[in-house]
């Protein structure tokens, strides 16, 4: 499927019925490929990635997820996104940057994955200690998210009540006054399209 990247940011959802069918490993290289093409600060590219889909290495980490997210033990693919301070750029003011660089390296394989029909839905909801024991990561490294891929599937019994309301319609968003400023902090966006 060729897609508008508009239309992939306006497809693209959180979603959380994943089929086990495992990925192809076309797919998995498509997610990499993009990955890889994100913007950084000077090309540092600071982050790193392991690509749990193999059941050995895939249970380990589903015992790391929370309960709120079970629905994720289904998924064939886990995408582990790490980096550190030192792997990109550093500024006067202390910003993070490097995970500014790992949010755009992961926005663009969500497009990617939409794209191709798949799910991939970035989780905060997991023990990171125990997820990085369980991968090898070391300890300088942070562990900024894992990224749940797979197909669409059509089991709901793992979600939440909650959870199976948010599969069929798009969380609200924010007003655009509220979360966008226009020339100065404070002073609401409010051009109308």
């Amino acid at each position: 499927m060729v897609m508008d990247v508009q239309d992939a940011v306006e497809t693209r959802r959180a979603r959380r019925v994943i089929s086990d069918r495992p990925l192809e490993k076309g797919e998995v290289q498509r997610l990499i490929h993009s990955m890889r093409l994100a913007p950084s600060c000077f090309n540092n590219q600071p982050w790193r990635a392991v690509v749990v889909d193999d059941p050995g290495s895939l249970e380990p980490l589903r015992a790391c997820l929370s309960k709120g997210n079970a629905w994720a033990t289904q998924a064939p693919c886990i995408i582990a996104v790490c980096s550190r301070a030192e792997d990109d750029c550093q500024l006067s003011d202390n910003r993070v940057y490097h995970q500014f660089g790992c949010g755009l390296a992961v926005g663009q394989m969500l497009l990617a994955a939409t794209e191709m029909g798949l799910i991939a839905h970035p989780i905060a909801g997991y023990d990171p200690l125990a997820a990085k024991d369980a991968l090898g990561v070391p300890a300088d490294m942070t562990l900024i998210t894992l990224v749940i891929v797979g197909h669409p599937g059509d089991d709901l019994s793992l979600l939440s009540e909650k959870q199976r309301a948010d599969e069929s319609v798009r969380p609200e968003r924010r007003p655009v006054g509220e979360v966008f400023s226009h020339g100065r902090w404070g002073v609401p966006w409010n051009h109308v399209e």
